[in-house]
């Protein structure tokens, strides 16, 4: 039953170009002046303003991609809303059960108000720990241990597809992926990457979605890169394993990922200049299904890169 969702989400995504949204949690501390206790947007849920201001980001996505006619893939704000991060921020499990709930709710609420509800919903996961300097490294194991209740949750509360994004090493992507299989719900693995091209262990993107992809039976439904500069990855894009590449989020920054933590402003790059080396990738990637943004990009950014890319 597993893959056979995957091969429906396929179908009707056909061979059309997707947009998503951008940075989500820089372009509401930078640009709305929310505060994100732990980088959580979905603290924002639970106050009016939050969730105006989430209302206002991402209908703009969705108003570009239909000005575009290019389909949708709408988020959940839950890239932290997992067990481990709730405990930090003193919630129980239960209460994230709720807040993952209500995240999708809110995204099905997006989606219904846009048009004819085509977006694809994408509940969203994010690493047990920090990205950039995680304490420790889950085998596949752990990582199903502890990924499996939050996929669950938004499988059973509507979501098309479940992506784990900025993820740095094959153990955790493994055990995600199976959490998804045992699920039953399509699955897309994105990995960040340093300004070599590497994830945080060493492993090039070959060597990581080559191990992932034997260990799960090639289960996701693609690969993706997010969190990182295009100059940081594009010169590595080669060999057949590309193909597996079917979503890229880049940074609008070509800093590091040190420097990023460091950084006290937004660095924005420029949004013409990402968008021509969208293009560039586009043209590298056989398998590119779905572009958007990660730190310090917003809609300017997404809108060039879905002009170019058309």
């Amino acid at each position: 039953m597993s893959r056979e969702a995957t091969a429906a989400l396929l179908a009707r995504m056909g061979d059309r170009l997707h947009l998503t949204d951008g940075g989500l949690e820089t372009a509401m501390i930078f640009l709305e002046g929310m505060e994100l206790p732990q980088f959580a947007s979905f603290t924002l849920l639970a106050n009016p303003e939050g969730a105006a201001a989430m209302r206002r980001y991402f209908t703009g996505f969705l108003d570009q991609a239909a000005m575009l006619n290019m389909g949708f893939v709408l988020d959940t704000a839950t890239w932290r809303a997992s067990e481990g991060w709730g405990e930090v921020m003193g919630l129980s499990p239960m209460d994230i059960d709720r807040i993952n709930r209500e995240a999708v709710i809110f995204a099905q609420a997006l989606r219904d108000a846009h048009g004819d509800g085509a977006a694809i919903l994408n509940g969203v996961i994010g690493p047990h720990g920090d990205a950039y300097h995680p304490d420790s490294v889950l085998g596949p194991d752990e990582a199903f241990d502890y990924h499996h209740r939050q996929v669950g949750v938004l499988a059973d509360a509507g979501v098309d597809m479940v992506s784990a994004m900025t993820i740095s090493s094959t153990g955790e992507a493994i055990g995600i992926a199976e959490a998804a299989q045992d699920v039953g719900v399509p699955v897309a693995l994105s990995f960040t990457v340093e300004t070599d091209g590497r994830l945080i262990g060493g492993q090039t993107l070959e060597e990581a979605i080559g191990v992932t992809d034997a260990a799960t039976g090639g289960y996701p439904v693609w690969y993706g890169i997010n969190c990182a500069h295009p100059d940081h990855f594009a010169a590595h894009l080669r060999g057949d394993w590309i193909r597996r590449v079917g979503v890229i989020r880049a940074n609008a920054s070509r800093q590091s990922h040190a420097e990023l933590d460091e950084a006290a402003d937004l660095d924005d790059g420029n949004p013409e200049e990402l968008a021509v080396a969208y293009a560039d990738l586009r043209r590298k990637l056989p398998g590119l299904r779905v572009l958007g943004g990660c730190c310090g990009t917003d809609l300017r950014h997404v809108a060039a890169i879905g002009h170019k890319c058309q």
